[in-house]
């Protein structure tokens, strides 16, 4: 039997202008998602889990940005899974405290990319590649379902 090769289909970021509200920079997340989820018809959502950052404002803006999100994975009825940031690294680079780079330059090798994603397009197929790997045959230890 062969082994299949994941492999990138897509990847991108969803970027506002820093005039906007930022109510306006959630519709365009949320559209984008559905736009995204439309387009290519994914079985599953899968987001990092929640990180306590030190500054309180980016984390209010990024826990904004992953509920817009989610409401549209939602919407569209996909099955939500959460995957913390040190089990991603530790599944892709072996190493649950590993530096975004090492992230990068691994996520690359095993999609065989010519060069390495951007950090964020990076941590986005990290999870899915990580999640893959949790819902192998193989695997101990199932994503917690959102």
């Amino acid at each position: 039997m062969e082994k299949r090769q994941a492999e990138m289909l897509v990847h991108g970021t969803v970027s506002c202008p820093s005039n906007w509200e930022r109510s306006r920079c959630l519709a365009l997340i949320a559209r984008t998602v559905r736009e995204q989820i439309a387009k290519l018809r994914p079985t599953a959502c899968i987001v990092e889990g929640l990180f306590y950052a030190q500054n309180f404002q980016t984390a209010l803006i990024m826990g904004e940005a992953r509920g817009a999100s989610l409401v549209a994975a939602a919407e569209s009825g996909l099955e939500i899974f959460e995957i913390a940031p040190r089990k991603v690294k530790q599944t892709i680079v072996g190493y649950g405290a590993a530096q975004k780079l090492a992230v990068a330059k691994m996520v690359q090798r095993m999609l065989n990319l010519v060069e390495p994603p951007p950090a964020d397009a990076a941590d986005a197929l990290a999870l899915a590649l990580a999640y893959a790997q949790a819902t192998s045959r193989y695997s101990f230890a199932p994503p917690k379902r959102v």
